[in-house]
């Protein structure tokens, strides 16, 4: 049956019309609000209480971090976190860590707190991370107090 037949059989009609633009209306509206829900189920959180304050000390804080001079050097496997950090002379240091979180960077549902243990190089702690990108925000105080946080990329490859 050609197309002429078909049309000839089964004119467009108004409710014809009616129900093509209800239905594409329809699947655009259902799509935007299972984006929007799972936008807002998988946001992680504010970072910081107000931006404003906190950019008052940004430079200070960076400028302080920065005469550290310390090199950061993580490693993630599914298994375990390991984080080095050096002076500017390569010399191992010690730092105090004030706070880690180790997480998605698109869900808090798999965020960890990682229980670091000195080995005498650097700070090393079991893990379970699934392949894919992750971050670790740590804190960590020097000796003379300056206070360095990072946010550090990692992938962990299968």
């Amino acid at each position: 049956m050609t197309a002429a037949e078909l049309q000839r059989q089964r004119p467009l009609t108004g409710w014809h019309v009616l129900a093509i633009f209800v239905g594409g209306f329809s699947i655009i509206i259902a799509v935007n609000l299972a984006l929007a829900f799972n936008a807002v189920r998988t946001f992680p959180g504010k970072e910081t209480e107000s931006s404003y304050i906190a950019s008052q000390n940004f430079d200070t804080d960076r400028a302080a971090q920065e005469a550290l001079g310390w090199m950061v050097e993580t490693k993630l496997t599914a298994t375990a976190l390991r984080l080095a950090v050096q002076d500017a002379g390569e010399a191992v240091v010690r730092p105090e860590i004030i706070a880690a979180t180790l997480g998605r960077a698109t869900t808090v549902a798999d965020d960890m707190t990682p229980a670091f243990a000195w080995d005498g190089h650097a700070w090393v702690a079991p893990v379970t991370a699934g392949t894919g990108n992750w971050n670790l925000r740590i804190e960590m105080r020097a000796a003379d107090g300056t206070l360095f946080r990072r946010r550090i990329s990692l992938r962990v490859t299968p």
